[in-house]
């Protein structure tokens, strides 16, 4: 466990990719089967225990700690295991082995029922110092938050063995921890069989741009597309088992059978998923009521149809066709569509341009309001994994912009954990600021170090780690869309929304209105 919470704890405190990427090589390398092999899953989500609540661990700490100390402490770090590891008492007698093999604890939670787990977790925490107890509790809770994205996890296996990237994703779905397999290869041996049908394969992804940057190119080179405000999906039919993967390959399916039950084919479609209503295209928000949940209703089914809005096509009847060009991949994507006849699958259709100065009439003026942008494409390109810059581009439509007040805050997570970093804001409803959104990125550090002083210099309530501020600050704020939502007192719901701009020349009375949102509504459907 001691090199586990070593690694978690220089994660955490590393923020440059390529350190993070050197720290986990050298953690690989260091220690033995099966440590690493769960190490890896833990940091990819890929390592399912028994769930530890956060009401679990609060009932232990209370049992141990004066509640109001507690609470203060809690106020102040912000992050619920660290807060733990730091404030659990020691024990009056020192453990006889401080250091639990990482295996051994994975192990216990697996197998130890709901009723043992407050006992064996207060045991363990008595046995472990303050580091090595975050890192369990991490564990525990499956809350890793030091970092490292399950791509990034990958990235490092693959520099520590000199494997290439993609080959490790394209099998990863066919493997379970601690993959022994995937080390063996890594360190000479064979290169684990793909077992997983309908397994996922690498995206390509696009670098954003602008027209400045456009005139630069030859626009007769590139081809042109909408891109469309849903989710970027896989869509793959093997053998009769069929997938619906996120661009970072986690399996989403289960939230979709309406779309799963409609990809007769054989091959891999790269694309958008949306709600499909005939040729109505639905909001993001409208998608956003059937992601991340285990069962639809039939209801939700009916009123949110899924649909799949085709990109590019990776392989079709047993061929791969990822090697040839953009032109070529688009032309068979056009007919595997069109063969496939059916009313929620179709492909985005291609743009008529012949300068760059057209497409940005377009990208200002697009035919639905769901549309956020378009996708730039050089002709020629294959179908590689990842971001390079210079086959796609993606040159979103400019974000929504509006003046609001700030409401409340509460600290952030982390390195942020000592800041007041996530705002939330308002804008007028007649007398009244109304929250309309919250938003925790967008400002330099220099402008978080002043909101934070600005937060506790003009508190003016306190609700448990909420802090009500004197309504007295204003921000612009971006964002990329706007849905009616029947959660929120305000009636909208905003999509990716950032603070752009401190508006320290703006009193709060100037603040925008809620009829201005209103007004950015798409229109109702019918």
């Amino acid at each position: 466990m001691k090199d586990f919470a070593a690694l978690l704890e220089r994660l955490a405190f590393t923020p440059q990719r390529n350190g993070k990427l050197r720290l986990l090589a050298q953690y690989f390398a260091a220690v033995s089967d099966p440590e690493r092999g769960l190490a890896l899953a833990a940091l990819t989500g890929d390592l399912k225990l028994r769930a530890v609540t956060p009401s679990l661990l609060r009932g232990l700490v209370a049992e141990r700690v004066d509640p109001e100390l507690f609470a203060i402490s809690y106020d102040f770090v912000g992050d619920l295991a660290e807060t733990i590891a730091l404030i659990w008492p020691e024990p009056d007698t020192p453990p006889n082995d401080p250091d639990l093999p990482l295996p051994q604890l994975v192990e216990e939670f697996q197998t130890t029922g709901k009723a043992g787990l407050p006992a064996l977790i207060a045991s363990r925490l008595d046995a472990l110092n303050p580091s090595e107890r975050y890192a369990y509790l991490k564990l525990a809770t499956g809350g890793m938050r030091v970092g490292v994205s399950a791509r990034l996890a990958r990235a490092a296996l693959s520099e520590y063995g000199g494997l290439p990237l993609t080959e490790i994703e394209e099998i990863w779905h066919g493997l379970t921890p601690p993959y022994l397999e995937l080390f063996g290869w890594a360190e000479g041996g064979a290169k684990p069989e793909a077992a997983a049908l309908a397994p996922f394969r690498p995206v390509m992804l696009s670098t954003a741009t602008d027209l400045d940057a456009l005139k630069a190119l030859d626009p007769a080179e590139y081809a042109a597309e909408w891109k469309w405000d849903g989710i970027r999906v896989q869509a793959v039919s093997d053998q009769g088992t069929r997938r619906l993967y996120s661009r970072t390959g986690e399996d989403i399916g289960g939230a979709f059978p309406d779309l799963l039950d409609r990809l007769d084919f054989d091959g891999v479609i790269d694309g958008e998923l949306l709600v499909r209503r005939g040729d109505q295209v639905g909001t993001f928000g409208e998608l956003q009521q059937r992601l991340n949940r285990k069962t639809v209703s039939k209801k939700l089914l009916e009123s949110h149809p899924a649909g799949l809005r085709g990109y590019d096509l990776l392989i079709w009847g047993g061929e791969d066709l990822r090697a040839l060009p953009f032109d070529n991949r688009r032309a068979r994507l056009d007919l595997a569509i069109t063969g496939l006849a059916d009313p929620q699958i179709d492909a985005s259709p291609l743009l008529e341009f012949a300068t760059w100065d057209d497409l940005a009439a377009l990208r200002a003026d697009p035919p639905d309001a769901v549309i956020e942008g378009v996708m730039i494409k050089r002709r020629d390109s294959p179908y590689l994994a990842g971001r390079m810059k210079g086959p796609w581009f993606k040159w979103k439509r400019d974000p929504l912009v509006i003046d609001a007040v700030l409401l409340y805050a509460q600290r952030g997570h982390g390195k942020r954990s000592g800041y007041y970093s996530d705002f939330t804001f308002g804008v007028w409803d007649g007398d009244e600021l109304v929250p309309v959104g919250k938003a925790y990125f967008g400002f330099t550090d220099e402008e978080l170090k002043a909101l934070d002083r600005f937060v506790r210099n003009n508190t003016v309530d306190r609700y448990g780690p909420v802090r009500a501020v004197k309504p007295s600050k204003v921000v612009e704020v971006a964002f990329e869309g706007l849905n009616r939502s029947a959660r929120h007192k305000s009636g909208v719901a905003m999509r990716f929304p950032r603070i752009s701009r401190i508006r320290d020349d703006k009193p709060a009375a100037e603040a925008d209105r809620i009829e201005t949102l209103r007004a950015m509504l798409p229109p109702e459907v019918t």
